[in-house]
């Protein structure tokens, strides 16, 4: 008897709960909040997602400009928009030269304006499991790179996370397989995940990493274990969560080596799991997130105003 159907899960419920929540900050604000996109490069997907941004930008109660410029000219604008005190946020659509140079515009941004969360301190901070820039205080919370972020907000909602547990044992006794290991998604999520007390195995086109909780005793964030000897079909067949990144059309995940009754999430642009297949092996299925990640992206922005002391009294994010 072959098991019953899983069920796909849009990303436009996910969020709901998220713009309706922004809706509600900024509707009290006597200043709608401005963040910026400059976009460089010809790249049809950078466009739609900058067009995207902005429509779900005022749509929410946001001003939003798009700024295209020539990729020569971008680190003198990003320049001028952290000096820009009508400027609350700033994201740059990369890829931009598609190597280490866009590493270096990253960090080109204010940190009080990265909703991306892409600057070293917030890197930093998320891979060392600091959750304040404030570690005294505790009342500026670090900003969380918004794709990763969008990707742990969607597990919340789907129950993998328990939140009987304490912070750092909410994901205790899950496995995790994430296939793509970029600086900017997969490396950051795996670690976020061990963070909170997953098992991550880490895939990418030459080997996998196996991702995982430290000691607590003298490390107290996750630690890396390379070489691990283990295939793609070893990993996912033990995991009750399997995450998806490859921007190709021609990639789809194996459905035969998913796990009877995992949890399949799609954030790469192309959709990596074959729709027609993969809900017969998995019981909750996301094909796209993009909903999810710009309210987290618009979210890290009034937090970074919150943080600068730019949101008005009793308004909490």
């Amino acid at each position: 008897m072959s098991s019953p159907a899983g069920k796909t899960i849009l990303a436009s419920k996910i969020a709901k709960q998220y713009t309706d929540e922004l809706i509600s900050i900024t509707s009290k604000l006597s200043k709608k909040p401005r963040l910026v996109g400059f976009l460089a490069n010809q790249d049809p997907s950078a466009k739609m997602y900058a067009e995207w941004t902005g429509k779900t930008s005022r749509s929410l109660g946001f001003e939003y400009e798009l700024v295209e410029v020539e990729k020569e000219n971008l680190e003198e604008e990003i320049y001028k928009a952290n000096a820009n005190d009508d400027i609350n946020g700033i994201i740059v659509y990369f890829p931009v030269y598609n190597n280490r140079q866009d590493q270096y515009l990253q960090q080109c941004v204010s940190i009080e304006k990265d909703v991306e969360g892409l600057n070293f301190t917030y890197i930093s901070n998320m891979y060392h499991n600091i959750r304040f820039l404030d570690d005294d205080l505790k009342q500026k919370k670090s900003i969380l790179p918004c794709t990763p972020l969008a990707i742990v907000k969607i597990l919340e909602y789907l129950g993998v996370y328990n939140n009987l547990l304490s912070y750092g044992n909410k994901l205790y006794g899950k496995t995790v397989t994430i296939v793509n290991r970029s600086e900017i998604v997969g490396r950051p999520l795996a670690a976020l995940l061990a963070n909170d007390g997953a098992t991550v195995y880490s895939v990418d086109i030459n080997d996998i990493q196996k991702f995982e909780r430290g000691d607590g005793l003298h490390l107290k964030h996750h630690r890396v274990i390379d070489n691990i000897k283990e295939s793609l079909q070893d990993v996912a067949a033990k995991s009750d969560v399997i995450i998806t990144g490859v921007p190709s059309p021609l990639y789809k995940f194996p459905t035969e080596f998913i796990k009877d009754g995992a949890i399949c999430i799609n954030f790469a642009s192309e959709k990596n799991f074959n729709e027609d297949d993969v809900k017969q092996r998995a019981s909750l299925y996301v094909p796209m997130i993009g909903k999810v990640t710009i309210a987290m992206l618009l979210r890290n922005l009034l937090r970074l105003m919150a943080n600068n002391n730019k949101l008005e009294e009793n308004i909490i994010i």
